[in-house]
């Protein structure tokens, strides 16, 4: 059994700053492991992924040059860290875990789902 468990979030102004931290507990494995998003009514889209060695990462298009995906093992952290962040940011962000290092930007590639967090770009 693996959880992935989340922190972080809250309000934020545009143009400011946050960081989302995650990690996985229970079994020990190698895990690829990425941030998605979803607003209500929407399916969840992909924000950023890292491969187990964080040597690989992949953004969304709209997050790129923004959003910066970073892990450390030793720690069993994964971080996402959101600058110049605008109102189409916000949404709930969740952190997923899947079996094996690679990067996947699929949801349906992910087995494991932490319980999300808000995240709210206003003025």
């Amino acid at each position: 059994q693996v959880t992935v468990v989340q922190s972080g979030g809250g309000s934020v102004l545009p143009g400011g700053s946050m960081t989302l931290s995650c990690g996985t507990t229970g079994r020990a494995g190698i895990y690829g492991m990425g941030w998605f998003r979803q607003n209500s009514g929407t399916e969840r889209q992909f924000v950023a992924a890292t491969s187990w060695g964080g040597d690989t990462t992949n953004y969304a298009g709209s997050v790129k040059g923004r959003f910066t995906i970073s892990r450390d093992n030793a720690k069993n952290t994964v971080s996402l860290q959101m600058n110049n962040l605008k109102p189409e940011d916000t949404g709930v962000y969740y952190c997923a875990a899947r079996n094996g290092g690679g990067v996947r930007i699929g949801a349906d590639d992910y087995e494991y789902w932490g319980q999300g967090t808000q995240v709210t770009v206003s003025s």
